[in-house]
């Protein structure tokens, strides 16, 4: 697979529906339920969580000069559920749009050979809007 130049721009966008989103929904708006565990703050935790996961195997990928992605479960997620509830609704926010901007601030200066390994590994590591949109759709569509 070969990365499209375009996934800057949507990295970008994506980042901006978070911001969107901050700017218009209330306290109460963000403890609303999102199925049965999660919340619209627990979504918001959980994009900065992986953001952050991103923003680290990017920084061993440069410093090693190839792909460096230890693994992590997927269980994580239920694991964190927890302390992503304890949060107040403006820190969840608060993360979730500084990770994502750190993200893209990032990639866009990112070698090149490097991002075109990450994107093979797999999309998610590069065109951050994939995972990012996925719960921003749940959330404006709840």
């Amino acid at each position: 697979m070969t990365l499209d130049p375009s996934f800057n721009e949507r990295n970008r966008a994506s980042t901006e529906r978070i911001r969107a989103l901050a700017a218009r929904l209330s306290d109460d708006d963000l403890r609303r339920p999102l199925g049965e565990h999660w919340t619209v703050t627990i979504a918001l935790a959980h994009i900065a969580f992986w953001e952050r996961r991103v923003l680290a195997v990017l920084e061993a990928t440069e410093q090693v000069g190839k792909l460096s992605a230890p693994s992590i479960d997927l269980s994580i997620n239920d694991l964190l559920l927890p302390f992503w509830a304890a949060m107040l609704p403006g820190q969840a926010v608060r993360l979730a749009v500084e990770s994502a901007q750190r993200v893209d601030e990032r990639l866009t200066g990112f070698p090149p050979a490097l991002l075109e390994e990450l994107y093979a590994a797999g999309p998610r590591w590069v065109v951050r809007a994939i995972h990012r949109d996925a719960h921003l759709d749940e959330i404006e569509v709840g």
